[in-house]
């Protein structure tokens, strides 16, 4: 049975300051993120206990069905000639393509699809690939950072953190920000991999950083959620803090940038938190019934989320509330969501991906797959693409959720896929790292 119903639950009142953002203003198209969030010129874990990282893959498939929240750990410019047609490739820099975290990418969903090449990774891959600057940033349970050419697959450098690297790193200015369940976010060079600094926090940091222009303009920030509960904005070239916001639990997913002005997220303390990007002050904490176990994503001034009561939920962050609520089976999204301006598309333990109305919470349809659907879909302008633990990558479209293809991979596909520089970049959990391309773009 699905239930869909609006709902008006007014958040904690809380002052709030309206802020500008400046820098956005006349940036080109070209100078965007695959999400529309303007970029300045030359992106998931669980709610629960840490695993170590030598665990082998069987047992990260069996820690992967009994994740929650729990006890905390111990704190150890474009040309205006040039056609369309040869307009820059689209990159995928940080988590979910951009700072807006919506998994969007305006292109076409590749078609007859083929696997270009494959990397063996030094252990499992849980984490989503960043793809930018004609490279591929991918990390493994083991804890190592691999830095693969985009073009072949070939291993560039290596970096070895000290526990298991869960989501993507974030890319921008020459510089990879890689988060670790060691409990530190590492600044590298892109080029060589050298260590420019890193930042230790008090618990794992299972989140991926996000990598921006800070509101005035004038540096590069890094935006970090960690384990000990904590929101952090960190100055990119020393890492130092510029400010930080205490939550009361554990938070797994990254924050997104809103409207410009507002830096939102959800976690383990059931509350989705709007704070000022500019200095981190409270605006508005939005209470829902259970867990946010990963990111949001953002469409505009709404973002949407999966919880641990079985529901997807939408939240109107300026107004301070609750949009909709949608739920279908007793079983729980651990998916973040993708959107566009019709649907919100999200991935459920009961073995769906779920297509729901963006603006009314309605159910629109569900895709059936062998598989719990824990990685997160990319929404083109035609069709979906996700991985299930099934082995195979789906691609439905978008109008009622036919099957467009599917690619049975041969290992469980927890990531999420990654898109860029046209073709879609996805780990499996017995360490596989694959480059699937449409036939047309495929490169002999």
């Amino acid at each position: 049975m699905i239930i869909s119903h609006f709902i008006g639950v007014r958040s904690i009142p809380m002052t709030r300051s309206e802020l500008s953002f400046p820098e956005t203003a006349g940036v080109p198209p070209a100078l965007r993120f695959v999400d529309g969030t303007p970029a300045v010129p030359r992106n998931q874990r669980r709610c629960g206990s840490t695993l170590p990282a030598t665990f082998v893959t069987l047992a990260l498939s069996l820690a992967l069905g009994l994740t929650g929240c729990g006890d905390r750990s111990t704190p150890a410019a474009m040309d205006e000639k040039t056609p369309a047609a040869a307009a820059p490739e689209i990159s995928w820099p940080m988590t979910r393509g951009g700072p807006a975290l919506s998994g969007n990418v305006p292109a076409n969903i590749p078609v007859e699809p083929v696997t270009a090449w494959t990397f063996t990774a030094a252990g499992p891959v849980s984490a989503e690939a960043a793809i930018a600057d004609g490279r591929i940033y991918v990390g493994t349970n083991t804890g190592t950072l691999h830095c693969l050419s985009a073009d072949s697959g070939q291993e560039r450098w290596r970096f070895e953190t000290k526990d298991a690297i869960t989501a993507a790193p974030a890319v921008r200015a020459g510089k990879v920000y890689v988060s670790s369940n060691d409990g530190r976010l590492y600044a590298l060079n892109a080029d060589t991999g050298t260590e420019a600094w890193n930042f230790p926090s008090e618990d794992k940091i299972s989140a991926g950083a996000i990598a921006i222009r800070s509101p005035d303009g004038t540096a590069d920030w890094v935006l970090l959620n960690g384990y000990d509960g904590a929101t952090r904005v960190l100055n990119a070239a020393d890492g130092k803090l510029v400010w930080s916001y205490q939550t009361d639990d554990y938070i797994n997913g990254s924050p997104a940038v809103v409207d410009g002005r507002y830096l939102v997220f959800g976690g383990c303390d059931a509350q989705l938190h709007v704070v000022n990007l500019r200095d981190g002050t409270l605006v508005h904490k939005i209470p829902t019934s259970a867990q946010i176990p990963a990111s949001i994503a953002t469409f505009g001034t709404m973002a949407f989320c999966g919880n641990f009561a079985n529901e997807a939920v939408a939240f109107d962050v300026t107004g301070g509330k609750v949009a909709w609520v949608y739920e279908d089976r007793a079983l729980p999204f651990f998916s973040s969501p993708a959107v566009n301006d019709r649907l919100v598309l999200i991935g459920s333990r009961d073995k769906h991906l779920h297509a729901i109305d963006r603006n009314t919470g309605e159910a629109v349809w569900k895709f059936q797959t062998g598989g719990r659907v824990e990685g997160s879909p990319v929404v083109f302008t035609d069709g979906v693409l996700f991985g299930s633990s099934d082995g195979r990558l789906y691609a439905a479209s978008l109008e009622a959720g036919a099957e467009l293809w599917q690619l049975d991979l041969g290992e469980s596909l927890v990531a999420s896929p990654a898109f860029g520089g046209q073709q879609v970049i996805i780990g499996g959990e017995k360490g596989t790292v694959f480059a699937i391309r449409g036939r047309s773009s495929s490169k002999t």
